[in-house]
């Protein structure tokens, strides 16, 4: 699976040979937002499957597909699914379609997802306008734009200093529905699929952490590169276990062995109780809600809608990662 330019100049004119306008504005959706492209006017839906060189969505719950319409009179596109790290895809695969979108005229990228907060005042429900992130695969080398640089995408060494365009933060922060809640603040992007451990958010918050999600990071650089303004936006669905939650394990496990010791000398040796981690589920962590969005994406979690793995079941105080 190619992502050259060459093989994103031919998505692209594969698209353009079936609509009649070009797309100005794009939405890249996770699980549970996909919904929104029935907004669009005169929609025309193409499956990756069929668009050349275009990735394939594993994850439940992404539809796979590449709606084009208008909404609010603007040419738009809507991307129902998106690609990630832990499906085996490399950061240059993720990132296909967002170069596929700067060739086909766009020229403002709006990226959704779902995420943990990382912050107590930051809760479920809530929206995260992303002022900037920390992009952890890509500081671990995974960085979209590691190899040769073409520079017919963008140069060699763009600015982040800002990845997400401060003007149209200050929009959705001002038309933000009350009830959303809707504060700037910066978003973790990890590699996943497995969920952070309690050391893993206690580093994340440390560094300045508000929200840790499996998505975004590597779109918004490949968008930066191309010059694309970019607006971020996350959906909290949990919040991830804090101190005190390690706290609390800690001093159940402290307890446990406590009593086993006093059954033991009761007696005579045995008798050892159950682990603190076989309370609940399996290994001390909630089950998953196979309805749920995806963590990495989706801002349909409000509802339920969606499907595939979820963070919605790894709330504060359940234990587990988040």
């Amino acid at each position: 699976m190619e992502s050259s330019y060459e093989a994103c100049a031919e998505a692209a004119a594969w698209v353009l040979a079936r609509v009649p306008t070009p797309p100005r504005v794009a939405l890249i959706c996770g699980s549970g937002l996909g919904a929104l492209a029935q907004e669009l006017r005169d929609p025309q839906a193409f499956a990756y499957a069929d668009i050349p060189h275009f990735p394939r969505s594993t994850v439940a719950g992404h539809a796979g597909q590449l709606v084009l319409g208008q909404l609010g009179g603007v040419p738009c596109a809507v991307l129902q699914g998106r690609f990630h790290l832990y499906e085996g895809y490399s950061p240059a695969q993720v990132t296909m379609p967002v170069r596929v979108l700067s060739l086909l005229g766009v020229h403002t990228l709006v990226l959704t997802n779902a995420a943990g907060s990382l912050q107590p005042s930051l809760g479920p429900g809530h929206l995260l306008v992303i002022r900037d992130h920390i992009d952890l695969p890509g500081l671990a080398g995974r960085n979209t734009l590691v190899g040769p640089n073409d520079e017919r995408f963008g140069p060699r060494f763009p600015s982040m200093t800002p990845a997400y365009d401060p003007a149209l933060r200050r929009l959705a922060l001002a038309l933000a529905p009350p009830e959303l809640r809707a504060r700037p603040g910066v978003y973790c992007g990890v590699g996943g699929p497995s969920y952070e451990t309690w050391a893993e958010c206690r580093f994340l918050r440390r560094v300045g952490g508000d929200a840790v999600g499996m998505s975004t990071v590597a779109e918004a650089v490949a968008a930066r590169h191309c010059g694309l303004r970019v607006l971020g936006l996350s959906l909290i669905t949990n919040v991830a276990p804090g101190e005190e939650d390690e706290e609390e394990e800690e001093e159940a496990e402290k307890e446990e062995e406590e009593k086993r010791g006093g059954e033991g000398r009761r007696g005579g040796g045995g008798g050892a109780g159950p682990s603190p981690r076989s309370r609940g589920s399996a290994g001390g962590r909630p089950s998953r809600d196979a309805t749920s969005p995806d963590p990495a994406g989706g801002l349909g979690a409000a509802s339920g809608a969606g499907g595939g793995a979820t963070r919605l079941g790894h709330a504060k105080g359940k234990g587990g990662a988040c």
